[in-house]
Order: C-alpha cells, then sequence, then structure tokens
C-alpha cells in the first residue's frame, strides 16, 4: 500500500488554530512555527509529521527534541496521542526508537538532538524539531544534510520554538532567510482550546515569570540578550539582607563540582522564600575539602540536609566514587546527619534555569522569592556581573573563570525544589 511510494489518505480528528493552519500551509523545503507558550506548537509539529508520513508513504522521516527526556516527555507523548486518539495502526520499537505506520508503511525515527554527531546517515523524506530554539545550530544543519531521499514525495524540515532572542533560529528563519525558508509568527493568547478550559492560564503565568521571560514566552517577543547581564532581575537594595539558619528547617546545599573554585550555596525555604544563607568557596579543593568545610560551618544541623548539584557529580571519578558517593561517606565518618539527596538524571536546560532564577528574584507581578545573606559576596558577583557573550544568547565563562559557578548550582537547587510533586517523588540517591 506504501511500499511504492504512493500517498495515502486518512482522515484525522484536528482542528487547527489559526497559526497552525498557516504553517501546514506551508510549501517551501523548510518552515518554522514560532509562537508562545501555549500556541500549540508540539501539536502543529507532531500533525505535521504525520501528514507528511502518509504523503511520504514508505519513506523515512525522523522526529527530535533538544533531550531525550524532552523527546519522550513531550513530542513523543503528543504523536502517541493524536494517533491512539485517531486508532492510527503502528508499531513500536522502542530498541530502535522508532515507529512503522502500518496504514503507510512509513517509518518514524525519534533522536534527541543533542548528540548531533549521530545524525548523520539515512536519508530522509522529511524531518522535525521540538524547541528548536534549545538545539545546536549543528544538529540542524545535520538534518538538512540528510534530507535527500531521491524517492520522497515531499522533501520538508520544519521546526516548531518558543523565542529565544535573536539567536542562529531567528537569523535562519526570520532575518536571513531565503526563498526556501518560510516561518509563521503565533500570536498570543490564540489557543481558544486552552482559555476555554483554563482562562486564567496566562494571568498565573505573570506570578510565575519575571518580565523578560514573560514578554518571551507568553507574548512571544524576541528579546535582545547580547551581552547583557544574565540575572538582570537581581538587585541588592532588594535582595540582600542579614539571614540566619533556621534549625528547625532543612538545609540545602548545592553544589558545583569545579576543582577551582570547588563552589556549593547553602540555601534554606522559609514559607515561598528562598533564602540564600552561605556560600562555600575552596580554591584547588576537592568533595572531601568541601564536605568538610560544611560540616564546619554546620554540625550536625537539626533540620537535616537535602543535597542538590550538577548531574555529572554522579559520575565516578578517577578514585573510583562519584562525588555524590564521597559527600554520603563523609558525612557517615563525620556526622550523625544523614542527607537526602535531590539530583535528576540530567541537568536542566541552562535557559531554563536561568529563566527560573529571575524569577524567583522578581516576577512579572513584582513578587520577590529569593533574597541572600549579605555574606555571599561571590554570589552576589554572580548576579551582577555574569553576561552574555556578545552576539550570542550563551554565557560568558571565559571572561572571568571565578564566575558562573555559585549561580549555577543555585540553579540546580531551585529546579530541582520547583519541580511539581518534588516532596512526593524525591527519594535518596545513595544509602545514607
Amino acid at each position: 500500500m506504501g511500499g511504492n511510494g504512493a500517498a495515502v489518505e486518512r482522515s484525522i480528528i484536528y482542528s487547527p488554530l489559526p497559526s497552525q493552519r498557516r504553517f501546514h500551509e506551508l510549501t517551501s523545503r523548510f518552515k518554522g512555527f514560532s509562537g508562545p507558550i501555549g500556541s500549540g506548537k508540539s501539536q502543529a509539529l507532531c500533525q505535521e509529521a504525520i501528514r507528511l508520513a502518509y504523503v511520504n508513504a514508505g519513506r523515512i522521516g525522523l522526529l527530535g527534541a533538544p533531550t531525550y527526556p524532552m523527546l519522550r516527555d513531550v513530542t513523543q507523548a503528543t504523536l502517541f496521542e493524536i494517533l491512539s486518539a485517531n486508532r492510527i495502526p503502528y508499531e513500536h520499537n522502542k530498541a530502535e526508537n522508532a515507529i512503522r505506520m502500518l496504514d503507510s508503511d512509513s517509518r518514524v525515527l525519534f533522536r534527541p538532538m543533542e548528540e548531533y554527531e549521530r545524525l548523520r546517515g539515512t536519508n530522509l523524506a522529511w524531518f522535525g524539531v521540538d524547541e528548536l530554539t534549545y538545539t545546536h545550530e549543528e544538529a540542524w544543519q545535520r538534518l538538512e544534510g540528510r534530507l535527500r531521499d531521491p524517492q520522497a514525495s515531499h522533501l520538508c524540515g520544519f521546526g516548531v520554538w518558543t523565542p529565544n532572542g535573536y539567536d542562529w533560529v531567528y537569523r535562519k528563519f526570520i532575518r536571513d532567510r531565503n526563498e526556501n525558508y518560510e516561518v509563521v509568527l503565533a500570536e498570543p493568547n490564540e489557543n481558544r482550546y486552552l482559555l476555554a478550559k483554563t482562562p486564567d492560564f496566562y494571568l498565573r503565568l505573570k506570578g510565575s515569570y519575571d518580565e523578560r521571560f514573560y514578554a518571551q514566552e507568553v507574548l512571544g517577543d524576541y528579546l535582545a540578550m547580547d551581552g547583557s547581564r544574565v540575572y538582570w532581575a537581581f538587585d541588592r537594595a532588594e535582595h540582600v539582607a542579614k539571614l540566619a539558619a533556621d534549625s528547625n528547617q532543612p538545609l540545602l546545599w548545592a553544589l558545583d563540582f569545579n576543582v577551582d573554585p570547588m563552589s556549593s550555596v547553602v540555601a534554606q525555604k522559609i514559607g515561598d522564600r528562598f533564602h540564600v544563607i552561605g556560600e562555600i568557596v575552596l580554591k584547588n579543593a576537592t568533595t572531601q575539602l568541601a564536605c568538610q568545610e560544611f560540616l564546619k560551618r554546620f554540625p550536625n544541623h537539626p533540620g537535616g540536609v537535602v543535597i542538590y548539584g550538577d548531574a555529572a557529580g554522579k559520575h565516578a571519578q578517577t578514585s573510583g566514587a562519584s562525588d555524590y558517593e564521597i559527600i554520603a561517606q563523609t558525612f557517615r565518618a563525620a556526622s550523625t546527619v544523614r542527607p537526602q539527596y535531590r539530583v535528576p538524571a540530567s541537568n536542566p536546560l541552562v535557559r531554563s534555569r536561568v529563566n527560573l532564577v529571575n524569577a524567583l528574584l522578581r516576577s512579572v507581578s513584582g513578587e520577590i522569592s529569593l533574597v541572600v545573606d549579605e555574606k555571599c559576596k561571590e554570589l552576589i558577583d554572580d548576579f551582577e556581573q555574569v553576561s552574555y557573550k556578545a552576539d550570542s544568547n550563551q554565557i560568558d565563562k571565559d571572561r572571568d573563570r571565578r564566575r558562573t559557578h555559585l549561580s549555577d548550582a543555585l540553579g540546580y537547587l531551585v529546579c530541582e525544589e520547583s519541580r511539581p510533586g518534588i516532596g512526593e517523588r524525591s527519594r535518596p540517591l545513595l544509602a545514607g
């Protein structure tokens, strides 16, 4: 039925929004859908993928996302939901991370874009990438090179995204686009289905997002970030105070495993606010020395200790033990406290981490949910001095090697604490 490449027809339940419809109607070789949160980008991506799988019967296409967790939890979940709702038959090969559409005999490969060097190989009839602005330009270039199936009925590469400054996606699809590229810019508040179910959806976000993030994520604006402060919401007059540890509340210790300097922050959650009560910055130090310094400052804290940090710390060192195993061993030897561990399988995306810290410093509604003790001089310097590279939305880590480590550590902490249901899901990473 699809082996000879003939298109196969199938009806599908889908009432696209105006911007989604314009996106599907684009006929260029490469096309994009730029829109704010809630504009139906992943739905449009997966509907387009299904359409092209039928148009290019018997051929191979690819769906990608920046990371494997995002691919699995968002992109694939959306596609499978559409296929099931419309009773479209398919076979899922989990080992190959691919499906075969039984109607058209088409294959859809699922691939994370973070491993873009592995994207070389098979000729593709089409490809689509979710949240393209989180993806390296090199990944898109690899896919462009694979869009060359001579038996495809319609070659097409497409992506959907939320704006992320004037980055490579903006330049390729908007500023410098050629005749092979087209893009649809979705309007805010267009998703009538979302607003029918949750009328105050966008209003609620004003209390969770900082002003710039709100303009980008909710309004879909492109904002200049080049050379500007990363933590622009920080203000000494509002965010620095004299703070002390509350013995009844757990200490939240977050580490960035960098040898020089070995950096970590100590915080507490007091109501809805994060209080950063201390920082530990050690020159040419080990994880064990950082633990010893922490226990020297906070011996046997009655409220307990919860440990956060760089997910890479779970990997074994040359000594044979991982950073988190070293922490557990040091606490067992020198303290009666048995810490809990809240460390994700992979680090949050840098943009997500930065945006959350800025939102806690000041949400778009003006709420302040993060304050810093005046003795945390290095963290304060991070907030005031860490900037983006010129003509880029990449954080400049080269200008001053002391910068970014403490703010990174704090970002790991607040991202993990802000995950829904963290209290129910968290469990020790290691035996105490």
